[in-house]
């Protein structure tokens, strides 16, 4: 930040940021002396951004009340984290229910240098993502996104109307703790004051929220992420499995995502927990982990390892029939 229109430009981002600040704060945060922030000061002056500089025990630099700032400013690297975070967030459903990521990026698109704006779009228009993007994801309308963020953030009460996945309506307190977004999906996890429990809810089924007058304190300790893994993991499935690894835990968390399966500490080795609606998909997960394990149960999973492990013989010995170039 060594060009003078630079550092002026960051004085008015911190202005933007902080109700008043000293000149001695602004002079250490930009790496200047006090005499040339006044002089960054008259600057803007003139530019038409209205400092106020004030004297006094409580004094300071501050933008004039009812000030309306000019249009968010990005460089050229910010500008491009940006478009791209809109992509990503895009593929993975990590969106509202508003079509706000496609105008967003549009918008950000066009306010770009030419050549910028060119070189980008060859990256966009030809990016691919290993995770297949959801059809139809169920994405939360915006206000309550920003809602229930707003009441996990100041510790409020809210009241939701919510619709079950049966169709169900139904109205309740609850105390949220924290949102996750789990495998597509925007939750929210709290006390639930109609149940009396912690319980998990998916915020595109909350029809309205609203605000209380009621604070309250989260448990310590609380992991709002691994209790929605947890809480899902109890979906009734057809098979409940666990498997006893033959490794440490930050091994086993590197192999294992949580949306797969739970992961603890089990004497000298790791108990995998899951529940899962098929078999034959558990066998080929088990054999690529790379440890040696104990099938604790169901024991029909460890007739599906071994027929698994019979067809991956066959494979290895089936004699390799090489195309014809000719």
């Amino acid at each position: 930040m060594s060009h003078p229109a630079s550092r002026v430009l960051a004085m008015l981002e911190l202005l933007q940021m902080h109700h008043v600040r000293t000149g001695v704060q602004l002079a250490a945060d930009l790496g200047v002396d006090e005499r040339t922030v006044r002089r960054y000061a008259a600057t803007l002056a003139e530019l038409g951004v209205p400092v106020v500089a004030s004297r006094g025990r409580h004094g300071g630099y501050r933008l004039a009340p009812g000030y309306k700032l000019p249009p968010l400013m990005l460089t050229d690297d910010e500008a491009v984290a940006v478009a791209l975070g809109l992509a990503a967030a895009d593929q993975m459903g990590l969106t509202t229910a508003a079509p706000a990521t496609s105008s967003a990026l549009a918008k950000i698109q066009r306010v770009l240098p030419t050549a910028l704006a060119d070189r980008l779009a060859g990256v966009l228009d030809n990016l691919g993502f290993t995770q297949r993007r959801r059809d139809d994801p169920a994405r939360p309308a915006t206000d309550t996104l920003l809602g229930l963020g707003a009441a996990a953030r100041t510790r409020h009460r809210v009241r939701l109307a919510y619709r079950s996945w049966r169709g169900e309506d139904s109205e309740r307190d609850l105390d949220p703790y924290g949102l996750v977004f789990h495998a597509g999906h925007w939750y929210t996890v709290g006390h639930d004051h109609r149940s009396g429990e912690i319980r998990t809810f998916r915020i595109d089924r909350v029809v309205r929220v609203a605000a209380l007058a009621e604070v309250f304190a989260v448990p310590d300790g609380f992991d709002p992420v691994g209790h929605v893994v947890r809480s899902l993991s109890r979906v009734p499935y057809a098979w409940e499995v666990e498997v006893l690894l033959a490794t440490d835990l930050a091994s086993a968390r590197a192999r294992v995502p949580p949306s797969v399966a739970e992961l603890s500490s089990a004497g000298t080795g790791v108990l995998l927990r899951c529940r899962a609606e098929r078999l034959d998909g558990m066998a080929p997960l088990l054999a690529g982990l790379g440890f040696s394990f104990t099938i604790l149960r169901p024991e029909e999973l460890r007739i599906e390892m071994i027929d698994y492990a019979d067809r991956l013989v066959g494979w290895a010995r089936s004699a390799a029939v090489r195309p014809d170039r000719g």
